[in-house]
């Protein structure tokens, strides 16, 4: 997001409301709210991201005026609107409002109740070189659809029943131990890409909780963090590499990780910044969400329990996480095994001396 010369985010400036005290007021488009607390911080920036989406919002609700009743435009317009959309977390609302709008340029005219099974069986198989989009389309498709027949708007959904696409990978990428030695080599301490490298190692949290990690976050040695995407609650204990490495960390900055500008990195921003730096190391096909698999392989590796790495990393489920426990189970019970092999063998051997030595009667 941009920063303004007043140090605020984009489309916010100070003003005095009518009792005369100085807050910080957001307009864009017409719309206009004040957002109270401490610009920057999580409190601040949750109120600015529903600030956003009630431009949105608001623009949605100009638009229904020129949207053909029945069609799947309508339909986008008066899902934006309810309670399923807008109690959603921003980050999940802007995904899936991205993806429905993709697919309304194409068929948003189109009337609803014209959409059958073998037009949306058509329109994912478009993206079969795509499975994991594919994915996304469809499991959009189903929960918009599903709050099409709650709205009478159809009888059934027409999305339900159609087979998702068998994933053809375990997502990002892992950073092995390799390849996080040689980005550690490319970029010393005291860079900006260690300190990003370190942050998402050994707070194991996902880019946008990242970004937004400040001096204001620290307490001792623990760095407290509310996911974004879960709302979790999490106070993670520091790694002395991490220590290690904020120590030349200016503590007047509002996040970490600033830009050249001296603002908070954006997103988008962000991920172009760090894929540039990925490849200046040889490491094009390591990503900043692999840091975080990467992570928990470790704990996994340590011989941490599920609910332990679920404490860092944020984890709500056992199943998201047995993935990364489970290669280190497999490798651990495979050595006890081996072990166990090997001390039968010699109870074995030493057995059959003793048997030896009974029928040569010098024992």
């Amino acid at each position: 997001m941009r920063r303004i010369k007043s140090g605020l985010p984009e489309h916010c400036s100070w003003n005095h409301d009518r009792h005369g005290k100085r807050r910080v007021r957001f307009r864009k488009a017409g719309f206009s709210t004040y957002l109270a607390g401490t610009p920057w911080s999580d409190d601040f920036m949750r109120q600015y991201a529903a600030a956003l989406d009630g431009v949105k919002e608001q623009t949605a609700n100009i638009g229904a005026e020129r949207t053909k009743p029945g069609s799947f435009d309508a339909l986008c317009v008066s899902y934006y609107r309810s309670p399923d959309f807008l109690g959603l977390r921003p980050s999940t609302q802007s995904a899936r409002r991205h993806i429905l709008e993709r697919f309304r340029q194409e068929h948003g005219c189109k009337p609803l109740r014209a959409l059958q099974r073998q037009h949306i069986t058509a329109v994912i198989g478009a993206k079969s070189d795509k499975p994991e989009a594919a994915n996304h389309l469809l499991k959009t498709l189903r929960i918009i659809l599903n709050y099409a027949v709650a709205q009478g708007m159809i009888a059934s959904n027409p999305a339900v029943g159609i087979k998702k696409y068998r994933s053809q990978g375990e997502g990002h990428h892992s950073w092995a131990e390799s390849e996080i030695a040689q980005f550690e080599r490319r970029y010393p301490i005291g860079s900006k890409a260690r300190l990003a490298l370190a942050l998402g190692l050994y707070t194991a949290q996902r880019k946008g909780d990242v970004l937004r990690m400040g001096w204001q976050h620290v307490n001792g040695d623990t760095i407290a963090v509310r996911q974004q995407k879960t709302d979790t609650a999490l106070l993670i204990p520091m790694h002395p590499q991490l220590v290690a490495v904020l120590a030349s960390v200016p503590r007047g900055n509002l996040t970490f990780l600033m830009t050249e500008h001296g603002a908070p990195f954006t997103s988008n921003g962000f991920g172009n910044w760090w894929r540039d730096h990925c490849n200046e190391a040889g490491l094009r096909h390591c990503s900043f969400h692999g840091l975080r698999k990467a992570a928990a392989t470790r704990l996994a590796n340590a011989g941490c329990s599920v609910d332990q790495v679920k404490a860092i990393t944020g984890h709500r489920s056992l199943a998201e996480v047995a993935r990364y426990t489970k290669a280190a189970d497999q490798q651990r019970l495979a050595r006890q095994a081996l072990d166990i092999q090997l001390r039968t063998e010699g109870e074995q051997k030493l057995s059959n001396l003793d048997t030896r030595l009974d029928k040569s009667g010098r024992k």
